[in-house]
């Protein structure tokens, strides 16, 4: 499956631009969270791209149609050219969205931010308790230096946008969680469970909640949905849950290669963030422009349209709505990405999903995780 660089492309696939930038600024992050969407190698990856290099991409990608502008990482705020960016990207015309932990947020920060443009800031939380936050995230402060973080957001006159990762160990706390981001003055909040990808499906048993957990916890959700719009109140509530607990695949990234690019710390281009794992050589943005990247590079056209799909997916009536599922998790779960998504009833490797959901009626308890960063993890579980 390995392929290079060179100009690979399908004529009969019509390739719209890329609307949705996602540029992952860096990999390192001071929290340890063991459900990282990062790649499990990270440490390795010390070569970024310099604050020419980013703006020279973030200027192609808009030449083409990119409209949204995402900065995330690892923590983008410890990268120190963090304005420089955001002015760039404002003077060019994006929407910009910083999607951060908290960690290293100031309102210094934030006021800088704004004043370079920055349209939307979304902080996450590890738990609604603050010592198990504390605790997932390494740090005996992070979750009060995120909530001043979130209430200072709200004050610099910022939607507040609000990111809880569920997971087995924080779910049963859900009305919790919601009554602290009504608290904050939440516009927005996702209550997203684990996508198991990275670190999380390297913890999947130790995260993946039981069906009785999810079907509660959507339950005192939707109640709360229910309540708020009553009242007429303005937070809005979404509820995402883990592909596990599907007999269809979702739609991965609207279709690969559709709408969304994704540029790593060291600059190799994506069509989904966890796309690197996968034994295919992207390419990258120092060899190549994002016009022949998203246009021409193997690794683009890869799994674009319909005539890569083995059975069951070629003569299924639903494939131009869930474009076979998503190529990471059949490639993790089956070894060949080109399979059906295991999440799909029809897929022949669907009993590994149902196998996953037998697991997660035990699970397994927090000491047992693998922490992102193995040394915060050690610090904090001993104080």
């Amino acid at each position: 499956m390995n392929g290079s660089g060179s100009s690979f492309a399908k004529p009969d696939v019509v390739v719209g631009p890329p609307m949705w930038l996602l540029a992952e600024l860096t990999y390192r992050c001071p929290l340890q969270c063991p459900y990282c969407s990062n790649p499990l190698d990270f440490a390795r990856s010390h070569d970024e791209l310099s604050t020419a290099e980013w703006i020279e991409v973030f200027r192609q990608a808009r030449a083409m149609g990119a409209a949204q502008l995402g900065f995330s990482g690892g923590e983008p705020l410890v990268r120190d050219d963090l304005v420089e960016l955001i002015a760039a990207a404002r003077e060019l015309g994006y929407y910009t969205n910083l999607i951060t932990s908290g960690i290293g947020l100031t309102e210094s920060k934030i006021a800088a931010f704004a004043e370079a443009g920055l349209d939307h800031i979304q902080i996450s939380f590890q738990a609604a308790d603050e010592e198990v936050n504390n605790l997932l995230a390494g740090s005996k402060k992070a979750f009060a230096q995120k909530l001043a973080m979130a209430r200072a957001v709200k004050a610099h006159g910022y939607p507040m946008v609000l990111n809880f990762v569920t997971h087995r160990h924080n779910i049963d706390n859900i009305e919790r969680i919601i009554q602290l981001c009504l608290e904050l003055e939440a516009d927005f909040v996702e209550l997203a469970t684990c996508q198991f990808y990275g670190w999380a499906e390297l913890n999947r048993v130790g995260l993946l909640p039981s069906k009785e957990q999810l079907v509660r916890a959507e339950r005192i959700t939707n109640e709360w949905r229910e309540k708020l719009a009553a009242e007429n109140h303005p937070c809005k509530l979404i509820f995402v849950t883990p592909d596990y607990y599907e007999e269809r695949p979702k739609g991965c990234m609207n279709g690969w290669g559709n709408l969304f690019l994704d540029i790593t710390p060291d600059g190799t281009a994506l069509p989904c963030h966890s796309a690197r794992q996968l034994p295919v050589q992207f390419p990258n943005v120092r060899e190549h422009s994002i016009e022949h990247i998203w246009r021409h590079s193997f690794g683009f056209n890869k799994y674009r349209g319909y005539d890569w799909m083995p059975e069951p997916c070629r003569s299924c009536d639903e494939k131009e709505r869930d474009f076979g599922g998503c190529r990471c998790q059949a490639f993790m779960l089956t070894g060949d990405a080109a399979n059906a998504d295991p999440v799909c009833s029809k897929s022949a490797h669907h009993g590994k999903i149902l196998a996953a959901r037998e697991q997660a009626e035990q699970g397994a308890p927090l000491d047992q995780l693998q922490y992102r960063n193995e040394k915060a993890s050690k610090l904090i579980i001993k104080a």
